[in-house]
């Protein structure tokens, strides 16, 4: 469609090249005069003549009309239907996403699509866990990975959020590199949905606590943690180098996972000893966290 337009506009552009050079050459008019001539003949704004034409004059200016105008017309009616066209097609996109997004429960929610926000979207689709992607910057979205769906607009607004799916999502990361508007979309978040997973990035230390009072799960500054990573590497490169095999490449047929147990489950109120889970599963318990006590007993 772009290259049909493009041809016609350098049809008509031709044309009243022709058109001017014709009325210098035939008339003998001035180079302007006859711009203005050509220009009024193909817009067909009904203006008087420049100047008398001759007999060659006005069958020059019949045959321009008959070649020009036609073109024209046809230019604006393409762009008109490309217009109509791209809208039609991006609110259906919308619509179609819209849908995708409302059959989808226990997704994740990625608030901010940084390079932060980016891994988040990444590690999800490599665990086959279905996220969607908000951010106001329309640059950004165009980096969303295939098959997600994303929103554009301030993660903070509840409509928003609600049009994400935040009131049947399993969790929410507020990635963005602003604390102050991770801290509203975490206190959105937590309003709509007492139960929902919060985990809310912090670039300064002083906004943690704040995070967590406004209802973020957990908050996580990636340079703490980045510098303690390097740290590990540094004192323990074994250990680490161990950890990210298990953990990243599924080199090993070793899995670390997580298990909640539930207030009917066999196992609720019984000691790991008492729950024989080696027996039973052939699983070893690493850890051990205790949801009234919050301590990760090993």
């Amino acid at each position: 469609m772009r290259a049909r337009l493009l041809r016609f506009v350098g049809a008509v552009f031709a044309i009243a090249a022709v058109g001017t050079v014709g009325y210098v050459i035939i008339e003998g008019w001035a180079l302007l005069d006859a711009l203005y001539m050509t220009v009024i003949t193909l817009s067909t704004v009904g203006f008087t003549e420049v100047r008398p034409l001759s007999s060659i004059g006005r069958a020059f200016t019949a045959g321009l009309i008959i070649a020009g105008v036609g073109s024209v017309t046809y230019l604006f009616a393409a762009i008109g239907q490309n217009i109509i066209s791209g809208e039609l097609t991006g609110s259906l996109r919308k619509a179609r996403m819209q849908r995708r997004i409302d059959d989808m429960k226990g997704h994740y929610i990625i608030c901010g699509f940084g390079r932060v926000g980016q891994q988040v979207a990444v590690d999800l689709q490599a665990e086959g866990a279905p996220c969607v992607v908000v951010d106001e910057r329309e640059s950004a979205l165009g980096d969303v990975p295939s098959g997600v769906p994303s929103l554009q607009g301030d993660a903070s607004d509840d409509e928003l959020l609600r049009l994400a799916g935040v009131e049947r999502a399993a969790g929410l990361v507020a990635t963005t590199g602003d604390d102050a508007v991770n801290l509203m979309i975490s206190l959105s978040a937590r309003t709509l949905n007492p139960a929902l997973s919060i985990v809310a990035r912090a670039n300064q230390p002083a906004s943690e606590p704040k995070l967590l009072r406004a209802g973020a799960t957990q908050v996580i500054s990636p340079y703490t943690i980045s510098g303690r990573r390097i740290a590990r590497q540094l004192l323990r490169p074994s250990i680490i180098d161990f950890l990210d095999v298990v953990m990243h490449t599924g080199q090993l047929e070793l899995v670390l996972e997580e298990c909640h147990v539930r207030p009917d489950s066999d196992l609720h109120g019984k000691t790991v000893a008492e729950a024989e889970v080696r027996k039973r599963t052939g699983a070893n318990v690493l850890a051990v966290r205790r949801h009234d006590q919050g301590a990760i007993l090993t």
